[in-house]
């Protein structure tokens, strides 16, 4: 059997595609990866054959030059189709703290129950990005996306994300541990109410409690997936509303500022250790590895987690005992001596310097939320805590958090299951009023009011009686009185009564007959209420949400390479000359480590710094002086007051142009190095004393060459966002968290964790829920460390980006080889170059294969080592392709000369006509004599 037939059986059943939605449908090879949809497992031994190696060539025959031909292209010849999607695996662990029953309302989470609904959730979706974001905001604060656009790389891309959620629901023991952390940790929000009986709402050190989650997710060894944590811990007695918050409330930084001798105290207190938290390097893997299925169930005994209860119980008690007796004074002291010595730079910052300067203007509190995002690859939602909690824009907006944005187990589950005896009894009878209060005085049979009386019981049954933990004494009292309803319906059988009255009797007994509203059915197969399908159905998309937002989030368009080294330029562009680059009013350590923090492991940074004086530099300064405009903005502030500002602010665009204009500044561009070993980012930092933005709403501005950033004098400026009724304040003094967003956009193309593409909008839409964290792209804290999350989000930019150039490739060279019909001359030619283009071919799907399984274990510094292998094999590819076509196009335009003759009856005749007229014309004539 030749190697032409040996290679169609093996992919002739491997082209089930799934076109995406916004791509035209076509047939797609084996190689959308390696599309399993329905198996929904990731790609396997089987799935692509590389047994070609020991495949020797015969002799082409007759049979191999027949199949060339009637394939009619190259193409369909050697089964290669464009690749429409590959499938990058991605592990996620959603990890159940306090659904075991010892929780909030004691609620219990099935297995089964879990899988019914989150099996519903998309656990494969493509990756996308968003057009050019505009440079201004709506009137009312919605973010708008040019379009019309024309982008640098598709919007639904070929690269698919094929999420395994693995479910693991924890014991009791560590639900106990968080409540217990809750507890200690917690503290009231306003301290000036702390002496009277008001349980207000209260604060989580989040620093502190991320400890635990770090502690136990190293302990499970679980750093090889994504995991977020979902808590249902009960609610403490003393407490009221709690939510986590990092650093200092809004009271306490006032009782600090107007405590000069607690200031003194603590810029001469001490060191003390960095966390009481810190526990012992201890683990206990929960598996060996990640289950990679669509949806597995794991329920982690008390055995797997003794060891981490007990070591996190002694800790929690030493944590106890630090705080024990402390007034106010003191444990804002001890807060504040573990910021100064903890490894957050960007919160030891502020607090540094409102410390030794006294200035307390730019300290603001972080908001209280009830979601957080940890520096590690953990995420936590908080289902008991509740403020109610709310942030976004202050007007309009779209997917701003509100109270009813996360399910609530006490106001579904809880609303259910809470009714008391007396309550059940009021409750049938407001029912059992309301039904009969139509009946008035006039006469109705007996059939009737029977009737009536089954629908009041069946109604309350179903709300107040089903899928409860402990039965309802009123519930007994029901379930016999339906049996005497049901002895009265039946003897309505007789043929004494009328016929309608038999049937509602008939109908009625039916309907009886498929209850179970009363009867006592084990927990595990009870029929689910609709309170808890609802709480089931808004978790799932909660989760669902946390996938789109957190862990494989839109980018902006464009293509990000990477880079060996990344050269970050900056130019200090100051009013005045400043005569060293130290007197500058910035913070350069903790601005070049925050810069440091967007480079992977596998990159090296580099820094330059320049002073730009706009009154040394005219053409400069003329830039300066074209971008700066002023602009009227009318503002709805929290409260409902409506106020007018005037806005001064840098044109983005203007200011762009006018750079570029500079020859002076012409190596100012970002211009890429030879080769894709350097990429400069020039980084333009406008130091204004007058209150300075860019495009009116922003801090900082990410552009296609370079970056600009905006500082100026005001220290706590009023935004267009809000947090919890409160209007989120911005130090415009320190814009090093606005900066590094706009730098991770310009170099990968990280966007504001609350933005996403929506395939329906065809644009993006807005989701504030997960803005959270200490990172640049949340708006709720005044953070800027980078996550975990974000870092595995920039490296995995960088890959996507290279794969989707390699496909776009390889689909223009095999688009090419579909275009070439085949014919029995070029066979021979093809033959030549058969072995080498299936090799080739095969080297860059191994290459595609070998990424996708990397990446499925997070490793993503050996995938990014793998991206120049595959640029070079996809050229090469592309290339041979070339040569193949190239080699095929001289014998088509080779002419084959041959001359039919139509023979018939007056053919002969013809020829001797011809013959004869030529034979007259050419004959040899006799010579004439020559006469003088």
């Amino acid at each position: 059997m030749s190697l032409l037939v040996l290679y169609l059986l093996l992919f002739a059943n491997s082209s089930n595609g799934s076109p995406s939605p916004n791509r035209k449908s076509r047939t797609s090879s084996v190689f959308s990866l390696f599309n399993l949809r329905e198996k929904s497992r990731f790609w396997s031994e089987t799935v692509l054959r590389t047994g070609f190696d020991d495949l020797e060539s015969t002799k082409p025959g007759s049979a191999d030059i027949l199949n060339y031909t009637k394939a009619g292209n190259i193409g369909s010849f050697l089964n290669l189709l464009e690749v429409d999607a590959m499938y990058l695996p991605v592990p996620v662990n959603f990890i159940f703290i306090g659904f075991e029953g010892k929780g909030n309302k004691e609620f219990k989470l099935n297995a089964d129950e879990l899988e019914r609904w989150f099996t519903k959730i998309d656990h494969i979706f493509e990756h996308t990005r968003i057009p050019k974001i505009g440079e201004t905001l709506t009137p009312f604060y919605k973010i708008s996306v040019d379009q019309g656009h024309n982008t640098h790389m598709p919007l639904v891309s070929h690269i698919n994300y094929n999420f395994s959620v693995h479910a693991i629901e924890l014991d009791e023991k560590v639900t106990s541990i968080f409540e217990n952390a809750i507890s200690m940790l917690g503290r009231k929000d306003d301290i000036s109410s702390s002496r009277n009986g008001e349980k207000g709402i209260w604060q989580v050190d989040v620093d502190m409690i991320s400890f635990l989650f770090t502690s136990l997710v190293e302990y499970l060894k679980l750093e090889d997936a994504y995991n977020v944590f979902i808590l249902n811990p009960k609610r403490d007695i003393k407490m009221g509303t709690y939510g986590y918050r990092r650093g200092l409330s809004s009271s306490e930084i006032k009782f600090l500022h107007e405590n000069k001798a607690l200031q003194t105290k603590i810029l001469h207190s001490g060191n003390v250790p960095d966390s009481v938290l810190d526990l012992n390097n201890i683990k206990r893997p929960l598996y060996e590895k990640h289950p990679m299925a669509k949806f597995s169930w794991t329920i982690a005994d008390e055995t797997d987690t003794i060891d981490w209860y007990n070591r996190c119980f002694d800790a929690l008690k030493n944590v106890e005992k630090l705080y024990q007796g402390k007034d106010i004074a003191d444990v804002i002291q001890t807060k504040i001596l573990k910021i100064l010595n903890s490894q957050n730079d960007d919160m030891k910052l502020l607090v540094e310097t409102a410390l030794k300067s006294g200035n307390f203007d730019g300290f603001h509190a972080d908001c209280l939320t009830d979601t957080w995002i940890g520096n590690q690859r953990w995420a936590f939602v908080d289902l008991t805590a509740g403020g109610p909690f709310s942030w976004g824009p202050s007007v309009g907006g779209e997917g701003v958090r509100t109270d009813r944005s996360l399910p609530n187990v006490g106001k579904t589950i809880g609303a259910v299951t809470e009714i008391s005896e007396d309550e059940a009894e009021d409750r049938l009878q407001e029912a059992i009023q309301e039904k009969f209060s139509v009946f008035g005085d006039s006469d109705h049979h007996a059939i009737d009011i029977l009737l009536a009386e089954i629908d009041v019981y069946e109604l309350f049954a179903f709300k107040h009686c089903k899928g409860r933990r402990v039965k309802l004494a009123l519930c007994e009292e029901l379930d016999e009185r339906m049996q005497d309803l049901k002895g009265e319906l039946q003897s309505y059988e007789g043929e004494q009564y009328e016929e309608q009255h038999k049937r509602k009797a008939i109908e009625a007994l039916k309907r009886m007959e498929d209850w179970n509203l009363f009867s006592d059915t084990h927990e595990d197969a009870q029929n689910y209420t609709v309170a808890r399908d609802i709480f089931l159905s808004h978790l799932g998309e909660t989760l669902w949400s946390s996938l789109r937002h957190i862990i494989s989030p839109s980018l902006a368009d464009g293509a990000f390479h990477y880079y060996e080294k990344i050269f970050f330029q900056l130019f200090f562009v100051t009013q005045e000359k400043v005569r060293h680059i130290k007197k500058l009013p910035v913070d350069l350590k903790s601005l070049t480590d925050g810069l440091s923090s967007l480079v992977l492991p596998s990159q090296k940074a580099q820094f330059s710094t320049e002073l730009l004086p706009l009154s040394e530099d005219p053409a400069l300064a003329m830039a300066f002086s074209v971008a700066r405009r002023a602009a009227a903005v009318p503002l709805l502030l929290v409260n409902g007051t409506y106020r007018k500002t005037v806005r001064t602010y840098l044109d983005s665009a203007i200011l762009q142009h006018q750079i570029q204009k500079l020859k002076e500044h012409a190596s100012l561009k970002g211009s890429h190095a030879s080769g894709r070993s350097t990429l400069e980012v020039p980084i333009f930092w406008f130091i204004h004393s007058d209150a300075l933005l860019i495009d009116k709403h922003y801090q900082a501005k990410a552009l296609s060459d370079m970056v600009i950033v905006a500082q100026s004098e005001p220290s706590s400026w009023e935004s267009h966002l809000q947090c919890n009724g409160e209007a989120l304040l911005w130090d415009l003094r320190r814009p090093t968290k606005a900066a590094l967003a706009a730098v991770a956009e310009h170099i990968a193309g990280l966007l504001p964790l609350h933005l996403v593409y929506n395939e329906a909008h065809e644009t993006a839409i807005e989701d504030w829920i997960w803005s959270a964290g200490c990172n640049p792209f949340s708006i709720t804290s005044q953070g800027w460390k980078i996550s975990q999350f974000q870092n595995d989000t920039i490296a995995r930019s960088y890959v996507i980006t290279t794969l989707e150039e390699s496909i776009q490739l390889v689909n223009s060279a095999i688009h090419r080889l579909v275009m070439e019909e085949t014919s029995k001359q070029t066979f021979k030619v093809f033959k030549a170059h058969e072995s080498e283009l299936l090799n080739k071919h095969r080297y860059v799907v191994s290459i595609w294969r070998r990424i996708s399984n990397i990446m499925g274990e997070l490793r993503y510094t050996d995938a990014l080592r793998q991206l120049h292998t595959l640029e070079d094999a996809t050229k090469s590819f592309s290339d041979y392709v070339n040569t193949t076509i190239a080699s095929l196009h001289p014998i088509h335009c080779t002419m084959q000369r041959k001359v039919e003759v139509e023979l018939d009856m007056t053919t002969i005749p013809a020829f001797m006509v011809v013959a004869l007229a030529l034979w007259f014309l050419l004959k040899r004539r006799k010579p004439k004599p020559k006469i003088n």
